[in-house]
């Protein structure tokens, strides 16, 4: 019984990193192929295409981290922590895409370039924040870390997941200014989920 358990959580697991690396066969698709195998339009701004993809593949996985939660206390369906570190990774992942992306197609990898944006706007400012609070949460992800760490220290720091999803959404809506329904939709799904955690918790 135990080894078919085991067995199913190994192709569940291999499964949801199929469909965690499907935004990256779908991106490739429509620069390269021009959506010919999953749709879409051809695609004039590459760039563009690829920070905005990517930025919003972070958010998602981070708003997937963050429901976990409340989805194992409503349901009772326990097993899905399983997944919870797997999330959180794979919205480093994208998160780290985005801002590799914005150095290098952007600023060319010069650092005073990248230095002088991140000073003069408030959207690249709080981006970064996002991204330079997820490293530590990357890093210390493993079980490892939270042996060496202590549970109670360990669940401290991870708690930033709340601050990043935060900056994340602030970032996304004083990056446009004008078209605001995208990135609403996004604040309006963080502050339920923030809101189911917290129902659940009291």
């Amino acid at each position: 019984m135990a080894a078919k358990r085991n067995k199913v959580i190994v192709w569940t697991k291999v499964l949801v990193w199929i469909v965690s690396l499907l935004p990256v066969v779908i991106l490739l698709d429509r620069i390269f192929l021009a959506g010919q195998f999953f749709g879409g339009p051809f695609v004039d701004d590459p760039v563009e295409l690829i920070q905005h993809w990517t930025g919003t593949a972070g958010l998602i996985f981070m708003f997937i981290t963050l429901a976990i939660t409340p989805i194992r206390r409503l349901t009772g369906w326990n097993q899905v922590v399983r997944y919870r570190r797997l999330a959180g990774l794979f919205a480093f992942f994208y998160s780290s895409l985005h801002v590799f992306s914005y150095f290098v197609f952007d600023h060319r990898m010069q650092l005073d370039s990248i230095v002088d944006d991140v000073i003069e706007h408030n959207w690249v400012l709080v981006g970064f924040l996002a991204w330079l609070l997820l490293v530590p949460l990357a890093v210390t992800s493993t079980t490892g870390w939270i042996r060496r760490m202590g549970g109670k220290k360990w669940n401290r720091l991870h708690k930033l997941v709340y601050p990043i999803a935060i900056l994340g959404v602030l970032h996304f809506i004083w990056l446009v200014k004008l078209e605001l329904t995208e990135p609403l939709i996004y604040a309006a799904i963080l502050a339920v989920l923030l809101g189911a955690r917290w129902w659940v918790r009291k």
